[in-house]
């Protein structure tokens, strides 16, 4: 797998991930969702350069014009509830991929420092032959992104796959990285060092979904 790490270099998105973590302006929620969009969009940005591009000849008011176009027919996934935001900023650029939802949440079943991913619902178009471009906001333990694409298997093998996160923990880009294929590509926005006894990326910015979406009731 491939590992595109955008905090190997400055630019802007430093400043999206800076508020998101800050928590005096993550506690804005409308701003929180916002810039999770922002940084979809220049993810998506990053990962178009990796597309397969064909020339076509574009007419103008004026003349024709050669213009390089991305030719993939694109899936995009996302992950529920916290992928929401993530998937509208990737959605933003690539406006004509068709489109998947899932949800995959943690259960703890026994003991609330341990769980499994559960898998439920789950929407998705043919992915055969296709480009597969799998967000996942926060990649913590690595279990949920790879419960997510075992759960879209049945709906065809995709040409190629790119994953998409913000924040990444060294644990789950490993795990990730070992149950993905070699030619699969990971465009994340930063990784953090560690997780904690519960799972969570620390220094990490807390729960995405939450800070999103308002506080859920635990089950």
């Amino acid at each position: 797998m491939t590992i595109h790490n955008l905090s190997n270099q400055n630019s802007i998105l430093n400043n999206f991930i800076s508020e998101i973590r800050n928590i005096d302006i993550q506690k804005d929620s409308m701003r929180f969702r916002r810039n999770i969009e922002r940084i979809g969009e220049v993810l998506g940005y990053e990962m178009s350069k990796h597309l397969k591009y064909n020339s076509e000849l574009i007419k103008t008011p004026l003349g024709t014009s050669n213009i390089n176009l991305p030719e993939n027919d694109i899936v995009l996934c996302s992950i529920l509830r916290a992928g929401v935001p993530l998937h509208n900023g990737l959605l933003n650029y690539f406006d004509k991929a068709e489109n998947a939802f899932i949800s995959a949440y943690r259960h703890h079943k026994h003991n609330p420092d341990s769980f499994e991913i559960v898998v439920e619902y789950l929407a998705c178009p043919d992915l055969e032959g296709k480009t597969l471009i799998l967000a996942d906001p926060m990649l913590a333990t690595g279990q949920s992104m790879v419960a997510t694409f075992e759960a879209l298997k049945p709906f065809g093998a995709p040409k190629e796959i790119h994953l998409i996160s913000v924040i990444g923990a060294q644990d789950g880009v490993e795990f990730v990285k070992q149950n993905f294929g070699k030619e699969t590509h990971l465009w994340i926005a930063t990784i953090d060092e560690k997780l904690n006894e519960k799972g969570y990326i620390i220094p990490g910015l807390g729960d995405a979904g939450d800070l999103a979406f308002g506080k859920k009731l635990q089950h």
